[in-house]
């Protein structure tokens, strides 16, 4: 891709629910209302779609599994599916009492992680397929779902959080699977590493965790973002913060609000971005509390975000969020943008990097007032 952004073509015909990124390629996956999953090559300008998979009902997760050949999506016909990408066979891995809204796998551990408004996990073992899954009973309906090598954030309503240790699941999961039946999960009876209460005062609407496993951000429908991390040393706690972002003033000079739909962090370089119900999709530096940049509004409210595997690229997926109060989503307003990061754009100097640049000018300086001592000063100005 030789531009900075490129639309992809074939774009869903209802609102997106979720995008990602294979682990490896250039590959994206779109799940959207209009009860279709979309597999784009974005490789090329404007993309290629390879194949779409259709559902009975809107699907509003998906995300890949052990390969670039393997998904897994929920959505609101309740079941979690696994979908091979090359021959399009779906298989149905565990069926929830509502809706799926989240689903999560961890590589590290060969586990999927389905979040439901039933207010339940389910546990599976997709590389066992004849191990039932196991359920995990939450306090409240989920929201959102992040997973690190080691732990599992999951986002709840009632402004509830829970961490889990993705060990301790794997391994509780697997004691307590059994051979695998229709109806009924066994329940596992685990405690969540940790329970918090989320730093913002409204309802959470996304969790990212940070990819060097120290900590999330998460962001509410009032236009914050909080960033913490899981060491629970006062010292660590005492580093926590949470920003306003994704507000304009309207002429009458009252802040206008939007919700931050989406959080993604950056696999490398760990800056995160968001995309807010204003179209503005803006990057972060979390650990010196600064924006990078913000770049152009979008035509519609940023639904869904997907950095690739190796960083370079960023997905930006727009769909009609009615934060303006009109219904009726128009034409153009679902969208897939694939943009191309420059290297300024995805990183950060670090605090060392600064240092050594701090230095170097002084140095500079240094020697620059050495050299001119023969210089005598006249009226504001140096000359011979």
């Amino acid at each position: 891709m030789s531009n900075t952004q490129h639309e992809l073509a074939s774009p869903p015909t209802d609102a997106i629910s979720s995008i990602q990124f294979a682990p490896a390629a250039l590959r994206l996956l779109v799940a959207s209302w209009d009860k279709n999953v979309y597999l784009y090559d974005t490789t090329e300008a404007g993309g290629r779609l390879l194949r779409n998979y259709e559902y009975h009902a809107p699907v509003l997760d998906v995300c890949f599994g052990e390969g670039d050949d393997e998904a897994f999506t929920g959505g609101l016909d309740w079941a979690v599916r696994r979908i091979d990408l090359q021959s399009g066979v779906q298989t149905t891995l565990s069926t929830h009492g509502k809706g799926v809204k989240c689903v999560v796998y961890s590589s590290a551990h060969k586990l999927l992680i389905s979040a439901s408004w039933d207010s339940t996990l389910h546990i599976h073992h997709p590389q066992s397929p004849s191990q039932s899954p196991t359920s995990v009973t939450l306090p409240s309906k989920p929201f959102s779902l992040s997973l690190t090598a080691t732990k599992l954030v999951v986002a709840m309503a009632s402004r509830a959080l829970h961490i889990y240790d993705l060990a301790q699941l794997a391994s509780e999961s697997a004691k307590n699977a059994q051979i695998a039946s229709s109806d009924e999960y066994p329940i596992l009876s685990i405690e969540p590493w940790q329970r918090r209460e989320s730093s913002l005062k409204f309802m959470t609407r996304a969790v990212a965790c940070m990819p060097n496993d120290a900590g999330y951000a998460s962001s509410s429908i009032e236009g914050r973002v909080a960033v913490e991390w899981f060491d629970p040393s006062e010292a660590s706690q005492s580093r926590k913060y949470a920003f306003k972002c994704h507000r304009q003033s309207s002429p009458e000079g009252v802040d206008i609000v939007y919700p931050v739909n989406a959080l993604a962090f950056h696999p490398v370089h760990g800056t995160f971005a968001s995309g807010g119900g204003d179209g503005f999709v803006a990057l972060w530096d979390g650990v010196a509390k600064r924006r990078i940049r913000q770049y152009q509004k979008y035509a519609a409210s940023v639904a869904a975000l997907s950095f690739s595997g190796d960083g370079k690229y960023l997905a930006v997926a727009i769909s009609p969020g009615f934060e303006d109060g009109k219904e009726g989503a128009t034409e153009g307003v679902v969208s897939v943008f694939v943009r191309e990061l420059g290297r300024t754009k995805r990183r950060v100097k670090g605090r060392n990097e600064l240092r050594v640049a701090s230095r170097h000018r002084r140095r500079l300086v240094r020697e620059a007032l050495s050299s001119a001592a023969c210089l005598v000063r006249f009226d504001g100005m140096i000359v011979p």
